[in-house]
Order: C-alpha cells, then structure tokens, then sequence
C-alpha cells in the first residue's frame, strides 16, 4: 500500500515511492481458481493478502467483481459473493484507506457508485446489503439512483428495481404505478405491498388503485397497453377479477388502517355480492326470513345505486309486487326503474299494520320458547340514570345474571362486530342495554359497570358461546383491549350442553319437526319447546326495535336461567355433575378418543337420534345395509375454504351453497340450522362451527387435500353414488340445474368412467 497515495491527494517529495499496486485482473484469476477448487481457507488467505496489495482497493474491487461469474451448479453463492464477504471482513481491518469520502470533492465517487449499482440486478439480499454498505450507495445521488431504478424498469427487471429501492430508501421518489402496477400484473401484490409499508401516502395510493380497478368499467387492457413488454400469464390474469381485487383491497384497508371512504368500489362490490346471496337464499333456498329481517335492507340502506339493483333483482326473484313495495320504501327515481313496475306502483300499501304487541301470536306460543314475564319487566337502558338502576339489581350479591348479545350481520362488508344491544336478564326482570345509542356505550359508567359485571366474583353470569360475544366486547370497547377485561364467575353452557349431547341420555328430540342445534337445541331438550330464531340476523341497530326483536331479544337472555334452574334442580337425569361450574371443555376427552389420523377425518361426524326419513340430511352416517343417496337430496354448505369442493359436488348433483371469501365462518352455521344442511369445513373453525349447530352436523376435512379426494370422502362417508344422468345437472356457480349450452351425454360419457375409477381408489 502506498501510504501517501490517500485519496484526494498526492504524496509529497518526502513520502517513499511505491511502484503501482497488484494487478486486480491477476488478483481476480488466483481467486476464482481457488473457488473452482472450493478450497475456501486458502482463498481466504489469498484474499486478504490480495486485498493489501491494491493500490486503489475500492476502485479495484469492482473490476473484481464485474468479470466473476454469475451462480454455479451445486454452490449456493456466487464468487463474487464469496469475495465481497472477505472483502468486508479486511475492510474492518483497514478501514483508513477505505473511506469512500475520500472522493467527494470529485467525479469519482459518483463513477464508483454508478459501476456498483451495475452490478445490483439477480444479486442475493446479502450481496445487495454488502455492496450497499461499502460504496454507500443510501447517501449516493438521488438522481442518480433514480437513473439506475428506471433503467432496471426499462429492463423489465421490476422486482428488481423494487427491491433496489427498498434497500435504498427511497420509494417516495418513484412513480407509484410505474413501480406497482406492473408488480402486480406479474402476481407480485406482496412485493408492492413490501414497497409502501412505512410510507403512509403510498400505502393509501396503493388501495385507492386497487378499488379503481374494482369498478365496473375499469378494462385491463388500457393497463396492459401501458406495459407491451410485459409478460403477463393466465394465472395472473385470473388474479387481477373484481372478486379478488376487493379481498385485497379489504384486507389492505385493514392493515394499513386505511379509511374505508376512500374505497367506494370495492364496499359496493362486496355489498352486491352479499345482496345476491341473500337474494338466492330467500328466494332460491326459500331460507325462513320475515320481511323486516332480511338483511338485504342493510347492506343497501345508505347506497341509492344498490337500492336500484335490489328492487331490479326483486323483478326478476319475487315479481312486480314485492319490486313495487320496496322501491316505494327507497324512493327509487322512476326513470331508473324497470318500465313494468310504474303500473304497479300506485296499489302498493306500504302501511301495513304490524304488530305491536309484546305477547306472541297464539301460533308462536304453542310451538315455541315463551318468556314468563310480562312487558312492564322488559326495561330499556340507554342513560347514566337508568343503568344505575339496572347495576343495583344486577351486581347485587349472589345475583343469577343470563347474559346475550345482538350484533349486525356484516356480512364481509367489515372485520369487526360490534354490540348493538345487551340483554342481562335475572328472575323477575330483563333489562337491555341499548349500546346503540349514541354518547351511551363509550360512557365512563358504561365501561365500568361492563367491566365490574364480568370480574365480579359473587354474580353467575350464564350464557352460550360466550366466546364470540367477548370478542364482540372488545372490538365495542377498546379499553378492554388496553386494559385487559378479567372474567369471573362465568358458566358457558355450551359446555354443559356438550356434555349432555355425549352422555346416554336426554338426547332426543321431541315436539318439533325443525332441524334444532345450539341453544335452540338445549332448550328444546331441558325446557321441552325450542327458541324462535326468526329474528336472529335482524338489523339490531336500527331504532325502534320491533316487537318481534324484543321478545327474540329477551328470550335469549331470559331462557339461559330457566334452562340452568333446571339443570341444577336434577343434574343426574341429564348426565351432569352435581356442580355444573365443574364442567370444562372437552380437550381432555378429545385425547382419549384420539382415532388414527386417515380415518380421524372420515369419523368426525357422529350419529345423533333423527326422524327416519331425514337420518342422511342430518349428517348421520348411513348403516352398511341402507340403500345409495341420490346425489340431490344430499344438502351442504361449504366452507370458503373449500369452495373447489363445493363445484366438484356440485358437478355430481349435490346441493351445495358456498360461503363466499369475505363471509364469517358464522355464516355457515346459520345456514346449515335454517336448511338443515351439513357443514363442510375444515382447520380450526371446525371447533367453533361444530359447537353452534351441535353434533353430526360439521364435517371436518383435510384442506391439504385436492377438491376431487375431499369429494371422494365426503361421498363415500354419506353413502352418496352418483349415476350418469347426475354429472353435470347443477351449474357449479349458482348451483342450479342450468340450460348448458354443450352435449352433455357426451361429456358424461368421458367423465364419468374416470369418476368411478377415482372413487374406487384408482388413479383415472
């Protein structure tokens, strides 16, 4: 090393004369041939010796490594990898002669700094960092950084050039779309979203592109003609569809907690898709839903062009009568209307009387649950004064307290739920909280009376699933989640009621022909009559509520102390402990039952006691000796997590309904109690889906499992066989039996003999 020669000047008269230093060209051909021979120490040694002899070492090392060779078979660094790390390595020892500051006064730190960035692209992370660190390539020249980064653009090398960047620390000086866009189109959405994440303007342009690409006129093709030489597969083509895009857009809004206002197209996109799944349920399904509780009505209340699409789809579902109605309720513009309705509208009534009454018609009566208290021991809760009232006699000493929860539906349209109302009901009195009401649930009373009614000690609260109502109270109060909510005294009788479904006795279902699981069920076996579920997925936050809400509302809360009355008064009749707070949930006898891991899957639905001739449509497993299912009375929903599942059934004649991405697993078991289908699930939601419609309802599944092996099981364990005249006789999209516009014995007669191999257990 020439000691005078430091960078920036030269040495005086006094200072020795060193000849110029090691060739690098040649430094460069002793390494690689000892990398061929992959004796690393004594390239190590070479290296640092080498490393010593250069006169300008900076300089040289990019001659070094502009002629290695990129990555070799069988090595899983490259050479110029490998020189680097040694180089860092001498650096720290001789860090005086290396100090690229050396050169600011002159060109030739930028011209060190433009021929390292040449050597970025198909580089490793490490090699990236590396280089990045020796030439201090983060304080280089913004110009000439963004030179380089759309030279790379230039290239086609996007993933590159976003990598680069984020190294570089400098996104905010890029284009947006110029950079994202085409990571997109190459199913790069994670890299983008790499790309934003810190940057609060780019993370929120980054969801406002997505939704714009949500709207119904956006044409990708416009997008395509910005990038020609873009290379652009079917697969990622597939990807980049409206329904796609908004589970994107959804899940970007939450992470980068992104106000949804700015997300007009993907919200409509989600609540279209939800209106026409209730359009096909209530219509199509004939799912049970009075008029005022049919969530249609929520998801279009505050968006005028979804109130046109209602009552355009209600036209073609229900006729011009019920369009009439609804298009009256929505003051719908006429000239947006089908022409047909405008004779209809003048003899539409829409001030039919309802009833008001809180006592239930003398039909409900008869066949349903009825609450022993009358209207003047219903009491509204939705000031400081009257909650004060409410916390006298609910936190009194020993108090006996049923506690349940009314949230909206949200259909996919939010994360979150939030308690709309709070029923806690004692013997002689039911009180609702109305946590609607506005300035009322963020109340310091309100907060503190939630908290001190479930750590209190000396009140039993009673209630079903109260799992999901706590979730529910801590996404409607954020200060339990900062101050976590302890919870004492608490019996879920869903345990309790496990446990009754699995002892020998009390099991049977008596007085209605309904398909019954949850709490409906547990009432209906310790009570003798079940609960009226027609309100549950009411809209629970507009006010006044109805009559018909109020009684549901109370019946909830109030049946949850007569059913532990009971249960306490003759535990023993019902398979019980003495103390019914001695029962925990059942993990310590899931280990017992522990079955080998191949037929685990194919047992997990057990066999409860139902009508003879709805045994298969209960989920019960059919004898050895009962006769084939026809594929069209086998009836499931399937989870969104098996949604391939869903259209293999559906090819073969199965009635199937699929839950759609954005939809709560909750959804599912809603549908299975109102239809009496079986729930197709797999993972950890087949734990909560089990307990809220009860046993031999939920089918659990290998996901890992293809659609066509899951089918294979789900057809064998049903006893369901297939004809030809099944295949293909429902649409695997609406699941209807369409007009297929294709020769179907034809396609039958190729599909069909390879069907049977592979329910065989042959390869087809």
């Amino acid at each position: 090393v020439n000691p005078g020669k430091e960078r920036g000047r030269e040495p005086t008269q006094h200072e020795p004369q060193i000849p110029s230093g090691l060739d690098p060209f040649l430094l460069r051909e002793e390494l690689l041939e000892l990398w061929c021979l992959k004796d690393l120490q004594m390239l190590r040694l070479a290296a640092h010796r080498g490393f010593s002899e250069l006169a300008e070492p900076l300089e040289d090392l990019l001659s070094i490594l502009e002629g290695c060779p990129g990555k070799q078979k069988g090595r899983s660094h490259t050479a110029g990898h490998c020189i680097l790390m040694e180089f860092q390595a001498w650096q720290k020892k001789h860090p005086q002669f290396l100090n690229l500051t050396h050169y600011s006064l002159t060109l030739q730190a930028m011209t060190l700094q433009q021929r390292a960035l040449f050597l970025l692209p198909d580089q490793q992370l490490s090699f990236l960092d590396s280089l990045i660190d020796v030439y201090q390539l983060k304080s280089a020249d913004v110009a000439l950084l963004q030179q380089h980064l759309v030279r790379l653009q230039s290239l086609n090398l996007y993933k590159e050039a976003a990598m680069l960047s984020m190294k570089l620390q400098c996104q905010k000086e890029l284009d947006l779309e110029e950079m994202c866009v085409p990571l997109i189109l190459q199913n790069k959405l994670s890299l983008a979203e790499s790309f934003v994440t810190g940057h609060s303007h780019l993370e929120e342009r980054l969801v406002t592109l997505l939704d714009s690409w949500c709207h119904p006129s956006f044409c990708l093709g416009d997008i395509r003609r910005r990038f020609p030489h873009l290379s652009v597969s079917r697969h990622c083509l597939d990807q980049i569809q409206p329904k796609m895009l908004t589970k994107h857009v959804f899940r970007l809004m939450e992470k980068f907690n992104i106000d949804a206002g700015l997300c007009p197209n993907a919200r409509h996109k989600r609540r279209l898709d939800s209106l026409r799944f209730l359009m096909y349920a209530r219509f199509i399904e004939r799912i049970s839903m009075t008029e005022e509780n049919w969530a249609a009505q929520y998801v279009v209340e505050d968006e005028p062009q979804l109130q046109v699409q209602l009552v355009q789809m209600l036209v073609k579902y229900s006729g011009l009568q019920k369009a009439s109605q609804w298009s009256l309720k929505y003051s719908v513009p006429r000239d947006q209307l089908p022409s047909e309705l405008s004779v209809l509208l003048r003899q539409v009534d829409l001030n039919k009387s309802e009833q008001t009454e809180f006592i239930s018609p003398p039909s409900q009566r008869e066949k349903f649950y009825q609450v022993p208290l009358t209207e003047d021991k219903i009491v509204f809760v939705d000031t400081p004064e009257a909650l004060l009232q409410c916390q006298k006699v609910v936190l009194k000493e020993g108090a006996l307290v049923g506690v349940d929860m009314e949230w909206q539906p949200t259909f996919g349209c939010s994360s979150t739920q939030q308690v709309a109302l709070m029923q806690l009901a004692v013997m002689d009195q039911v009180f609702l909280l109305d946590i609607s009401t506005e300035g009322f649930s963020q109340h310091s009373n309100t907060v503190s009376f939630i908290r001190s009614l479930f750590s209190s000690k000396n009140v039993l609260k009673l209630g079903y699933s109260m799992s999901g109502d706590l979730r529910c109270v801590l996404a409607t109060w954020p200060q339990f989640s900062e101050e976590p909510l302890v919870t004492q005294s608490v019996l879920d009788l869903v345990h309790v009621h496990q446990k009754i479904q699995h002892s020998k006795v009390n099991r049977t279902q008596t007085g209605s022909k309904e398909v019954l699981k949850g709490l409906s069920l547990l009432v209906q076996q310790v009570l003798g009559r079940p609960l009226d579920k027609t309100e549950q997925m009411s809209n629970w936050k507009r006010r006044p509520l109805r009559a018909s809400q109020i009684r549901y509302a109370v019946a909830d809360a109030y049946c949850l102390l007569e059913v532990y009355r009971v249960l306490e008064s003759n535990p023993a009749h019902f398979g019980l402990p003495d103390d019914l707070r001695d029962i925990s949930p059942r993990q310590s006898e899931k280990r017992k039952d522990k079955k080998p891991k191949e037929c685990q899957r194919a047992q997990r639905v057990s066999r409860p006691h139902c009508d003879k001739e709805k045994d298969l449509l209960c989920g019960v497993q059919p004898s050895a000796d009962s006769p084939p299912l026809p594929p069209q009375q086998l009836r499931v929903v399937c989870d969104n997590m098996l949604q391939g599942l869903g259209r293999t059934l559906r090819c073969l004649g199965v009635d199937v309904l699929m839950l759609e991405n954005g939809d709560d697993h909750r959804v599912a078991a809603k549908l299975a109690q109102a239809e009496g289908r079986v729930i197709l699930t797999c993972g950890q939601p087949f734990l909560t889906l089990r307990s809220q419609v009860g046993e031999g309802r939920c089918l659990s599944l290998d996901c890992s499992e293809k659609a066509k092996d899951q089918a294979v099981r789900v057809l064998r364990h049903f006893n369901v066989q297939p004809t030809p005249s099944d295949i293909f006789s429902r649409c695997q999209v609406s699941g209807v039996s369409p007009d297929l516009g294709v020769n179907q014995e034809s396609v039958k007669r190729i599909v069909y003999p390879i069907w049977c191999q592979n329910a065989s257990g042959t390869r087809g």
